[in-house]
């Protein structure tokens, strides 16, 4: 599973790449949303990757952005009570294995897919630039925890 997060904004983006974000549910800087791994999202990642950055998500990570910003349909906050009663889930951590697993999806339990996102604290290496060229924009592996834990 995948979190990827839009770092660049909207200006002069060619009409294919911006259709591709929009698929991706990421219209706006620093929202995030969870794709599986597949190759068709691999396709539209490649596509968009001088606008986003994505990397493989862990447990502990999807917990707290659950906890902090996970919404359900209508804009309220996801709690542990709500999971109890209306999942099969009891708790955050089995809320995301489940996800992280792709045993289920976000839509199956009324929660929104995108995760908006404050701006992460120390701010980006940089957001013309890939990992690579010392930037933000590509695929950063497992450094993606890091990123999203700065912007929860």
């Amino acid at each position: 599973m995948y979190l990827v997060i839009r770092v660049r904004g909207t200006t002069g983006v060619i009409q294919n790449i911006s259709s591709t974000l929009k698929m991706l549910r990421l219209n706006r800087i620093n929202h995030a949303v969870l794709v599986e791994e597949n190759p068709s999202f691999k396709g539209m990642l490649q596509k968009g990757k001088d606008y986003i950055t994505w990397g493989e998500i862990d447990t502990e990570t999807l917990v707290e952005l659950i906890e902090k910003r996970g919404k359900l349909v209508g804009g309220a906050a996801i709690t542990e009570e709500y999971l109890a009663e209306n999942t099969d889930y009891s708790s955050f951590e089995e809320l995301a294995n489940a996800l992280i697993n792709s045993e289920i999806k976000a839509k199956d339990i009324n929660m929104k897919p995108v995760f908006r996102l404050h701006p992460p604290r120390k701010g980006y290496e940089g957001i013309r630039h890939s990992i690579k060229e010392g930037g933000s924009l590509g695929y950063r592996g497992e450094a993606i925890n890091d990123l999203a834990k700065r912007m929860a």
